[in-house]
Formats: C-alpha cells, structure tokens, sequence
C-alpha cells in the first residue's frame, strides 16, 4: 500500500505495519560507527556485561530511525512533502541484539496547511514493539502531505 494523501487519513485510524526486522549486531555496530557514537554499553561486549542489562544495548537512534522507517510505506510514501517534526520520543524498554521489532502508527491530529492549500498536517502517534509486545520506543511525527488531486 503507498501513502496516502492528506484528505484520506481520519483521526484515530491505526496500522499495523507488516514489516518486522530482527535486529543483528551488525546493525547496531555500523550504526553506532557512522553516526559516531563510542558509547561502550552498544560496542564493549565486557562493558556491557558489567552493567545492570549484562549484555549489549543496541542503540537507541538506530531504533528510532528504524521504527520511522518501518512506518514510511503505508504513511508518506509518495506523499510527503517534508516531515515537520518529532516529538515526545521515549524508550521505555531497551533493545537487544536478535530483538524483532514491529511498528504500529495511529493518526492522532489533521490540520489544514494556513500557507499550501495543496497539502496538510498529519501527526501520527508511531509505536515500535518487540517479539514480547513491549513498547521500546515511541514518538509523535508531523508530517506535510499532499491532499489528493481534485
């Protein structure tokens, strides 16, 4: 399914996104080296194992941009104009390398674009979910789309 357009999303409806991805350590290591991040708890297998989790935490942004990404198909795609922002981002639960995850999206507002008569807001309350159903990041993205055609 693509994105949809602006005028066809309601408040309240919810998606079950179907992709689902087993985070590898290969994922959580070349994230953790791209973006620069030598925290120990995702790269130092001793490190990690003295803290209170004993093994590796994979990290957080790798998570977050993960469940954006899931989300992306059945929201924007061909359809967005520019995402507008992120917020209330929380991580109730870490991550573990061989973690599944899973991302849910729920239309939480639509407003009128004031300055583009051609497109409008959507927030969305985007959820991602391990193989246990727990809750291991969470935010709310607002994004311009475009309304459909007339």
């Amino acid at each position: 399914m693509p994105g949809k357009f602006f005028d066809e999303w309601t408040v309240g409806e919810t998606i079950e996104h179907p992709l689902r991805r087993t985070v590898t350590e290969t994922d959580n290591l070349l994230w953790s080296t791209m973006t620069h991040n030598p925290q120990p708890l995702h790269l130092d297998a001793e490190a990690a194992k003295a803290s209170e989790f004993g093994r590796i935490l994979v990290n957080g942004t790798f998570t977050f941009s993960l469940m954006v990404g899931i989300t992306v198909a059945e929201t924007t795609m061909g359809t967005l104009v520019a995402n507008l922002g992120y917020d209330k981002l929380v991580m109730p639960k870490p991550v573990f390398i061989g973690d599944t995850l899973h991302a849910t999206s729920e239309v939480t507002e639509l407003r009128e674009s004031k300055s583009r008569p051609n497109a409008g807001l959507v927030t969305w309350k985007h959820r991602m979910l391990n193989q246990r159903g727990e809750v291991v990041c969470e935010c709310l993205r607002t994004a311009l789309l475009l309304r459909t055609a007339k």
